[in-house]
């Protein structure tokens, strides 16, 4: 099967019996786990003891070879096995006077190269690219466009002929519709960058939501460590979102709008929000009724309702005017886009303090205080019961196991057996703390506006802050830090890590698209213009054609990347013709 090797263990020892076991290298202080059991040989080279077991390819294992004779360590291997490969390990005695034993991995069939795939992929998508460019540079050049204009469409370029000859049609000028021109002036005073970053993540969040084409990588970290693919794309939405309150709340009342106006907007599309999640988390199309007993309270629209709720009533109502125009004085000018805020800080503060004394002062029955591990087989297995330490005992304390996520990333790597949600309701505090820091971003560009060396310059800066506080939480260290990188919790230091990640790629896409116009956005553009819409439409109409079909052979990454990738482009002409047609979704 795919991401799996086939193993045959040759056991030429005549007089014991071997225990194979494995351990994943992604797998931080776990337990081996017994693979198979080898028979001893019959004391012939023609019929040694032999097992077949299937390995794992998606990371390097260590194999453990113990006798059955006193249980005695014989050998230990370390191999990252390839995808579909045949391999053999030969146990054989070298000399029988001092029972050295020595283990031979060879191959036996060499693997395939399962990125092949992607490479194909990426130089499609390319020449897609490269045709489009070389098209708009040809439609740069007159006689190209007017003769593709003349095919096109060759009744208007009649009329277009005869209004310059004289002989305009009245009707034409009358009945013509000036809201090109309009939306014209409307989108250029919108923040394209804005669009293009909700939109880039959602995208690829797409693609990862539809299977990323069943390789690893595009799966997220099982527990601790190193950024995976999916890893920073729901922080960057709720980064982006935190951005958008501060221009929208600020739009709004600056046209005039009342406060209590603008909180009944912020409380109604909350509730959709939370609504809407509830129903997309929890499909029944065609299963028959839905048990209440087992429906998933938290989401990820359930996440992104509350925090929207949190952060744009905190924006709401702390807000003070002039303070965005640069009006009011402050005794730091360094610090003018933080110190008229200064209670949203006070009060973003007191919920990380509430997080940290939950995390690590509240008892767990049968856990260590401030346990943050995965549980299972994790922490050499002392404590299976105890995946996500406070975080995963809360939910199940306030939700019950039933109604939350029951197959969380630890449960393959780390045997977990507990259900663990990473929307939970502890990690959500973490999320408001992101999105605050997104409303920072969104401050920066209303203070200094159209002052783009300001802009990006304080984007720098917060980027590097937030680099530093990672380096400080993590020891930039995997597993040893003071709190680890862990999107599953979402804690304080993953949220500064993506927050540093989101300034520089904020600060990239403002430069390209804002400042310098050398990108339009496109195509990541258009689905950032009808997030909502995409995204519950890619959760809703998952498994039906032509976002999905029957495979030939299901154990194909490319027959999976083709069908992920076709999918996650259909969204993408999706929202480029809604939005040709000007239809939104908005909430």
């Amino acid at each position: 099967r795919m991401d799996q090797a086939l193993l045959l263990v040759r056991n030429e020892l005549p007089a014991q019996g071997l225990h194979l076991a494995a351990r994943s290298g992604a797998c931080h202080q776990c337990l081996y786990q017994l693979l198979a059991f080898v028979p001893p040989s019959n004391g012939s080279l023609s019929k040694p003891g032999t097992a077949v077991v299937m390995v794992d390819t998606q990371h390097p294992l260590t194999l453990q070879l113990n006798g059955s004779v006193r249980d005695r360590e014989l050998c230990k291997i370390q191999y990252h096995f390839g995808e579909f490969g045949n391999y053999s390990l030969v146990v054989k005695t070298l000399s029988t006077s001092t029972k050295t034993v020595s283990c031979d991995l060879v191959i036996s069939e060499g693997p395939i190269n399962s990125y092949l795939p992607i490479l194909f992929a990426f130089l499609v998508y390319m020449g897609i690219l490269a045709v489009l460019i070389a098209g708009h540079l040809f439609m740069k050049i007159d006689p190209v466009r007017s003769w593709v204009y003349k095919k096109l469409n060759p009744r208007e370029t009649d009329r277009l002929i005869n209004s310059e000859l004289g002989s305009p049609n009245t009707t034409d000028s009358v009945s013509s519709d000036p809201t090109p021109r309009l939306w014209s002036t409307v989108s250029r005073q919108r923040l394209r960058s804005l669009d293009t970053f909700r939109g880039l993540s959602l995208i690829i969040m797409v693609f990862v939501n539809y299977g990323g084409g069943k390789y690893w990588f595009f799966k997220h970290e099982s527990w601790n460590g190193k950024l995976c693919f999916p890893s920073p794309l729901f922080s960057r939405f709720v980064f982006i979102m935190g951005t958008s309150i501060s221009l929208s709340l600020s739009s709004m009342l600056k046209w005039g709008s009342s406060k209590r106006k603008v909180l009944g907007k912020i409380l109604w599309r909350s509730f959709l929000l939370i609504l809407l999640g509830i129903i997309v988390v929890n499909p029944n199309y065609c299963l028959g009724p839905l048990s209440w007993d087992n429906l998933r309270i938290p989401g990820v629209l359930q996440r992104l309702g509350f925090t929207y709720l949190v952060v744009a009533a905190l924006e709401l109502l702390f807000t003070r005017a002039g303070a965005e125009s640069g009006i009011l004085e402050t005794p730091c000018p360094a610090l003018q886009d933080i110190l008229p805020y200064w209670p949203q800080w006070i009060f973003i503060l007191m919920l990380e303090v509430i997080w940290l004394c939950l995390t690590f002062l509240l008892p767990v029955p049968g856990c260590p205080r401030g346990y943050l591990g995965p549980g299972g087989i994790g922490d050499f297995g002392n404590y299976p019961n105890c995946t996500g330490g406070a975080a995963g005992y809360i939910d199940r304390l306030l939700l019950g196991e039933n109604h939350i996520y029951q197959h969380p990333s630890s449960s393959v790597i780390y045997q977990t057996t507990m259900p663990y949600d990473p929307e939970g309701i502890l990690g959500t505090i973490n999320t408001i703390v992101m999105a605050f820091l997104g409303l920072q971003a969104g401050k920066i560009i209303l203070f200094y506006k159209d002052q783009h060396k300001q802009i990006m310059s304080r984007f720098v800066m917060w980027s590097i802050a937030m680099g530093i506080i990672s380096a400080i939480l993590t020891k930039c260290s995997k597993e040893e830090g003071f709190i680890p990188i862990n999107k599953n919790l979402w804690s304080i230091s993953y949220v500064t890590t993506m927050s540093c990640f989101a300034f520089i790629l904020l600060l990239l896409i403002y430069y390209l698209v804002d400042v310098k116009r050398l990108w339009s956005g496109a195509p990541f553009f258009y689905p950032g213009m009808n997030s909502i819409l995409v995204y519950i439409g890619h959760e809703v109409f998952e498994n039906y054609f032509p976002f999905k079909w029957k495979m030939q052979d299901s154990q194909s990454h490319a027959e999976h990347l083709t069908q992920n990738l076709t999918a996650t482009t259909l969204w993408v002409i999706i929202s480029y013709l809604l939005y040709k047609r000007k239809i939104f979704w908005k909430i």
